[in-house]
């Protein structure tokens, strides 16, 4: 415009959303390692022999999957992304790790994955959860996970007794796994960088499993963690929880009574419709919510005083789920089934 200033334009500094022209997105949790030091870090720590299968999660454009190779025997990737499929192909092709890399493109949560020994993945933040329990069932057992995850939800797993963080997701997968801190990682050693910090997880499957009925105690936990710095007898005095239980009682009497007497196995059917639902823990409510009503002392009748019994028994009545150990949850989960009381 005459007589107007004519702005200059900055430059733009060059992206660092980009490698090897591909671009990343952090809405789909694409976060790639660019430290050489820490992916060096994670395999030595990961503890791989030259015999092992390694499966790896989100490999990006390979840079994990390089370093894994060369410490492994055969590396199986899963990559949803077909760009990073075809940046993974492009790189190893010609190599001397192509007949060791295979890459199998979909969504690790729909894949049936195959026998592997180790897994050692930097995976999409969105997926810690539903990914966790996925390799904690799987049907062939592997030695270890060792897994980037973000920081907080990495603090809740290894989360024990009386610890701020220590919650429903803590106990659940301390049943099936040692679980164990490896290292924090910041978020510059990211390319793009995420939002937050990062730690490494090792997860060691428990051998042999333990023996629980997997519905039965997510629903237990449920119950337990509705307010975790609660009494135990406050939550179990409220009118949605016994209802709940009382519904599952008599539906269990009924079918033992129509069994005529059968050996109470029966104990261990799947009495509702519950859906496991091993994710975390954002549906716990905070301490001071008051969104469900306790009973009255005069209401609830005996099967109320059943559930309080069990409590007294067991000397629950006063303690909170957010200082209770493993064993004494499944303590307390086997002396409600010993009374006929169920979760599930």
């Amino acid at each position: 415009m005459a007589g107007g200033k004519i702005r200059k334009e900055k430059a733009k500094a060059p992206s660092n959303h980009y490698q090897g022209g591909i671009s990343f997105h952090k809405s789909k949790g694409q976060h790639i390692l660019k430290n050489p030091l820490l992916v060096d870090s994670i395999v030595q720590k990961a503890g791989i022999k030259s015999t092992d299968v390694i499966l790896e999660i989100g490999p990006g454009t390979g840079n994990l999957t390089k370093k894994l190779l060369e410490a492994g025997k055969e590396v199986i990737a899963v990559e949803l992304d077909s760009r990073m499929v075809l940046e993974l192909q492009r790189r190893f092709q010609g190599t001397p790790y192509s007949n060791r890399l295979k890459v199998i493109q979909g969504d690790v949560l729909k894949t049936e994955l195959p026998r592997f020994d180790i897994c050692v993945a930097n995976i999409p933040y969105q997926i810690s959860s539903p990914l966790t329990f996925k390799l904690l069932f799987h049907p062939t057992s592997f030695r270890c996970a060792v897994i980037m995850y973000q920081r907080e939800f990495a603090m809740r797993l290894v989360a024990q007794p009386g610890d701020n963080l220590y919650c429903r997701l803590s106990v659940n997968t301390q049943l099936y796994a040692r679980v164990s801190h490896l290292l924090k990682v910041g978020k510059n050693n990211f390319r793009p960088p995420p939002k937050v910090d990062s730690s490494v997880v090792r997860i060691e499957p428990r051998k042999p499993q333990p023996q629980v009925n997997k519905k039965e105690w997510d629903g237990f936990l449920r119950v337990c963690f509705i307010r975790k710095n609660k009494t135990l007898g406050s939550i179990f005095r409220q009118k949605s929880v016994l209802l709940m239980l009382e519904k599952n009682f008599k539906t269990l009497q009924a079918v033992l009574a129509s069994l005529n007497g059968s050996t109470r196995e029966a104990a261990g059917m799947d009495l509702g419709d519950q859906s496991m639902g091993m994710e975390d823990d954002d549906n716990e409510m905070d301490d001071d919510d008051d969104g469900d009503v306790e009973m009255d002392e005069g209401q609830g009748g005996e099967f109320k005083e059943k559930v309080m019994n069990v409590l007294k028994e067991g000397g629950f009545e006063e303690k909170r789920s957010s200082k209770l150990s493993q064993q004494e949850f499944l303590y307390l989960l086997s002396l409600f089934n010993k009374a006929g009381i169920h979760f599930s």
